[in-house]
């Protein structure tokens, strides 16, 4: 069996939420496969659980003779990728001749555009920004068309971003893994619980969903927010008395205590601004929700259009406080029964179009035939 190397840009004990299921289960019925993590505790290379490599996070450039230098023979990978670091691919790109492997690069998120966006958003957007920008996307253009295929999270994401790459293309999306589904615990309440998982901040403009929820004749709801960001949470919220409350504050701090909360909730809050970094790709918190068939309400773009049908496996809106108060309105004079149909419906959905089990079978066929 082929091996196949996957340098990611996180730390051991990140959420791996797509790395795990894709890389570390389902692609392993294909190739032989190795990930490489980064501690910034550790000072030397560790080999754990068989397939997955430690390295310190100051080795990270050379990354390639930390492996050589403790016995792993480089020749051997008949692939390699790396994840959103175009530091590291363009190291690894210089050794490709002299080891022989094939490389991919992954694109997982824009981050260095969420950046721009969220300082743009902040009032911290300098021309000196706008023109690094130019100058680093011409440089990571050049680096992935240097690659044997690019692989990012949506076609939207390139054609938005980058649009001048050139390379093989095939589409990774975030998914579901068929084989983990979490059950919808019911809570006892008649109330409706809305969930939000995720980061808090002016880029995201929280604060739309929750106008949208103040306009609200019937208080039977409750909003459920983990974030990382309570201190935020907390800040924001004080804007909002009449919420109090409706309002719940967790810090879910691991995968497992996230699904948790999930599954004693009614609707997933996915509602985000209409803007191109959001509209690009959906969410993985997204599938976790409908992992555990809890349906979202959440942006009507032509991505989550691509994928949900409205008040079938969804609920689609425009992101202002007047559309989505109507859609919420709606929502809540649902019984539970047919919120609970919703969330069945979007899951069979996903395992049909969006499952991990499927894309790795697909994209080892990708990679066989470069």
């Amino acid at each position: 069996m082929q091996k196949f190397l996957y340098i990611t840009d996180q730390d051991e004990y990140s959420d791996n939420s797509f790395i795990g299921p894709l890389f570390e289960k389902y692609l392993t019925k294909h190739f032989n496969i190795d990930i490489i993590y980064f501690s910034k505790f550790k000072t030397s290379f560790e080999k754990k659980d068989n397939n997955k490599i430690i390295i310190p996070v100051s080795e990270k450039l050379s990354v390639l003779e930390v492996l050589n230098n403790n016995g792993i023979d480089l020749k051997e990978y008949t692939y390699v990728a790396v994840r959103n670091d175009t530091k590291i691919l363009k190291e690894v790109l210089k050794r490709r001749g002299a080891y022989g492997f094939k490389v991919a690069f992954r694109l997982s998120f824009p981050k260095r555009i969420a950046k721009l966006q969220r300082d743009e958003a902040n009032n911290k957007k300098s021309y000196f920004d706008i023109i690094s920008n130019k100058i680093q996307l011409h440089q990571e253009t050049s680096l992935i068309n240097d690659c044997d295929i690019f692989l990012p999270t949506t076609r939207k994401m390139r054609d938005n971003y980058l649009k001048d790459v050139k390379t093989r293309t095939f589409v990774i999306p975030s998914a579901i893994d068929p084989e983990v589904l979490h059950e919808n615990i019911q809570h006892e309440g008649e109330e409706k619980r809305f969930f939000y998982a995720g980061t808090l901040d002016k880029l995201r403009e929280f604060e739309t969903v929750l106008d949208a929820f103040s306009l609200l004749a019937s208080g039977s709801f409750k909003i459920m927010i983990s974030t990382k960001d309570p201190e935020y949470a907390q800040n924001l919220l004080e804007k909002y008395p009449n919420l109090k409350a409706n309002i719940e504050i967790y810090n879910a701090t691991t995968k497992d205590e996230l699904l948790d909360l999930i599954a004693k909730a009614d609707i997933g809050l996915s509602i985000l601004p209409d803007i191109p970094l959001f509209n690009t790709s959906t969410p993985v918190k997204i599938m976790d929700y409908y992992s555990s068939a809890v349906p979202c309400i959440m942006s009507k773009n032509d991505n989550n259009l691509s994928i949900f049908d409205d008040n079938k496996t969804a609920w689609l809106c425009d992101f202002d406080k007047d559309s989505i108060k109507t859609k919420l309105e709606e929502i809540i004079r649902l019984s539970k029964e047919e919120v609970a149909l919703v969330g069945v419906e979007g899951q069979h959905r996903l395992l049909d179009i969006r499952n991990y089990e499927r894309i790795a079978d697909d994209l080892a066929h990708q990679l066989n035939i470069l």
